[in-house]
């Protein structure tokens, strides 16, 4: 009785060095080690070997190898402890919704990707971001709100027609993303003449009447400018922030800012600034040339005190991507601009997880 007494309290004072240990692993997102954030899970002690999982707010986790690597090393200096296994999983967190907005059932985190202006490449960015997502094993939909220019279903590479099961619609599914769009519901000419109600009632049924399910993270793609559509959505439901892009010339940075204002007005964070085609790099000689100025985004950010999400190139494959509905991320995953937009998808959600997290959220950490 006394020997099984004595393994089990070595055990238990193992397990406490263990954690001691981890206790130097920090989350640079959070500020705070992975142990105070209760990431670690199930871990046993079992001669001489250490088992446990860390449990991130994300499965995009920027730095989900370096956190996995940094728990290794720490746990391996302790005395007693010779081999480590470590499960990598994870749990989207959710800001608890206020009783001011209705949330969307099921939906964790809404995020409205804007611009401000047409023509800077918001729908592609919002596409890839959202397939990055995915592809790191989140469940996400796609809203595409620009009702008069609906490009998503060509850039997702389908056009089928949603179902109705229980007057619920169902989402269209593609490259893992659930999406919805006006443009699945009329032919690809069709132009969309209608007054702010009507746009009110299209934006409101996506809303209300699909059934998106189960999901981490819902992209809006808005339309530009800072009309009704935002308006809807704002006033709606519970946005967790706004991710907007620009281009790095004046005159599309200008229309960047009123939309940074907007979002601040109608009290949604900002997530980040995303400065696409930031520049050109010649595939035969390797030359960078700033076709559009450079730097603006970041400039931005910093002036309005925003996260700066990244930069991502003007790339040809990024265009015909989009033309033939496959998005680079997929296509051309070791491409540079693919590369652009997975770390800025994992920067995303970073912000998402660090907002969540913040006292002011109301979650504890």
């Amino acid at each position: 009785m006394s020997q099984t007494s004595g393994a089990e309290k070595k055990r238990a004072q193992l397990e406490e060095e263990i954690l001691n240990a981890l206790r130097t692993v920090k989350d640079p997102d959070l500020h705070k080690d992975i142990v105070a954030l209760k990431f670690v899970k199930d871990l046993k002690v079992d001669d001489g070997k250490a088992s446990f999982a860390i449990e991130l707010t994300t499965p995009a986790c920027p730095v989900k190898k370096d956190m996995e690597q940094w728990a290794r090393e720490a746990v391996m200096k302790v005395e007693g402890i010779r081999s480590v296994e470590i499960r990598m999983t994870s749990a989207v967190s959710a800001r608890p919704p206020g009783a001011e907005k209705k949330p969307i059932e099921g939906v964790k985190n809404i995020i409205a990707v804007g611009s401000g202006k047409g023509g800077v490449g918001k729908t592609t960015v919002t596409v890839n971001l959202a397939v990055a997502l995915a592809q790191s094993g989140a469940k996400v939909g796609l809203m595409d709100a620009d009702i008069y220019g609906p490009n998503v279903p060509l850039m997702m590479g389908t056009m089928e027609r949603p179902r109705a099961v229980n007057n619920r619609i169902k989402p269209v599914s593609s490259y893992g993303v659930s999406i919805m769009s006006m443009g699945f519901l009329m032919s690809d000419d069709t132009a969309v003449i209608w007054r702010g109600p009507m746009l009110h009632s299209a934006v409101q049924q996506f809303i209300r009447d699909v059934d998106w399910g189960d999901l981490d993270y819902l992209l809006v793609d808005l339309p530009p400018g800072t009309g009704d559509v935002q308006l809807t959505l704002t006033q709606t439901v519970p946005l967790m922030g706004a991710v907007v892009v620009s281009t790095p010339q004046d005159v599309a940075l200008q229309d960047a800012r009123k939309a940074i204002k907007m979002f601040r007005q109608v009290k949604v964070d900002i997530l980040g600034i995303v400065e696409n085609m930031s520049y050109f790099q010649c595939p035969h000689c390797n030359q960078r040339t700033n076709i559009f100025s450079h730097g603006g985004g970041e400039e931005t950010a910093s002036r309005y005190q925003a996260p700066f999400l990244g930069e991502i190139p003007l790339d040809v494959t990024i265009r015909e991507g989009g033309d033939t509905g496959k998005p680079i991320v997929l296509c051309n995953p070791e491409a540079p601009a693919a590369q652009a937009f997975a770390q800025i998808a994992g920067r995303v959600a970073a912000q998402v997880s660090v907002s969540n997290l913040s006292p002011l959220s109301g979650t504890i950490i």
